[in-house]
């Protein structure tokens, strides 16, 4: 495994990151990810070199079991040698001050990940989702209190509108406050919508810019887009029975565009004797213009141990070129 410093931070973090959202996950009555599978999959992990792990105080069922389970495989290690981020915004139960961006639901739910995770601290803590009845100036200077007092040491904005991005740090630097040093879009070759793959299907595609120039890392959820760019749908194919909507075939879940860079992902895999799956991570990993760090969402160990060979491939410039441009190819 190799590493790489998550810039502007100055953490080193693996190529990529171990994503947790399914740990304890109930979908239709059942578990998505055990406990053991969980802590299965961290081990995997970590003997493969990662070190890195992402995760949320709403994950799991009831909400903060990933945390916890999180805190019981920690328990087992050198809390040092791991990079943990964690998130608050998410409803936590239903009284009126469960959820949002304010003062009292931050400082509550940074003490409960804490207690779950059994650390003093989270390395990066995410703004899991904009939150429009609290002024980000109030989240901010809450947010910068804990990176001094010793309890988040950076933190991060995922899933947010490029416009409020440059508000949050337009309002840290005149405040002197912490600004946000981390994004977590979803992002990956087939999605790239405006503004770092926020919104719908059908939006102007990212200027891959915006990271760079602001100097913030990226660490993307969804980098397979579901599923998609692991080459496992076809033109034409029927989407199973709990998937998005009665649609009679793929072809009306992705469009046009999509369908075109998982071809050239396949023709590149096929070049290089990889999986789809490991290119479009690569593709992710190489991203020129600022720092990237992959969040997997693997089930199983087997499909850990697959897409961790991403880290273990390379694309010239003209295959990196390639899936690009396939993505940008007018209707």
């Amino acid at each position: 495994m190799e590493y790489t410093t998550l810039a502007p931070t100055g953490l080193d973090v693996s190529q990529v990151a171990l994503g947790t959202w399914r740990f304890g996950r109930e979908t239709n009555g059942t578990v998505e990810t055990s406990r053991s599978e969980a802590h299965a999959l961290l081990d995997a992990a970590w003997d493969r070199g990662v070190n890195f792990v992402d995760t949320a105080n709403i994950y799991g069922d009831p909400v903060g079991t990933a945390e916890r389970w999180i805190g019981e495989w920690l328990a087992d290690h050198d809390r040092e040698d791991v990079v943990i981020a964690s998130k608050v915004n998410n409803a936590m139960g239903d009284g009126p001050n469960e959820s949002g961006l304010g003062r009292k639901h931050v400082r509550h739910q940074i003490e409960e990940t804490l207690d779950r995770l059994g650390t003093d601290y989270v390395d990066v803590y995410y703004m899991h989702r904009w939150d429009e009845s609290t002024p980000i100036e109030e989240t901010l200077r809450t947010l910068d209190a804990l990176v001094a007092e010793g309890k988040i040491h950076y933190i991060g904005m995922s899933s947010t509108r490029g416009w409020k991005i440059a508000k949050s740090l337009w309002a840290s630097d005149v405040n002197d406050w912490e600004s946000v040093s981390v994004l977590q879009p979803r992002f990956n070759a087939a999605y790239r919508a405006q503004p770092l793959g926020y919104l719908w299907y059908g939006d102007e595609p990212l200027d891959l810019s915006l990271p760079g120039e602001l100097d913030l890392a990226v660490c993307p959820y969804s980098p397979l887009e579901g599923g998609f760019l692991t080459g496992k749908y076809e033109r034409g194919g029927t989407p199973p029975t709990d998937s998005r909507g009665d649609n009679e075939s793929w072809d009306d879940h992705f469009l046009d565009r999509q369908w075109r860079v998982l071809d050239v992902v396949r023709e590149v895999a096929d070049e290089i004797d990889a999986t789809p799956a490991q290119v479009s991570l690569r593709w992710l990993i190489e991203q020129r213009e600022f720092t990237c760090v992959p969040v997997l969402g693997s089930r199983t160990v087997d499909q850990l141990e697959e897409n961790l060979g991403a880290v273990d491939i390379s694309l010239s410039a003209d295959r990196f070129d390639r899936i690009d441009e396939a993505y940008h190819v007018a209707e």
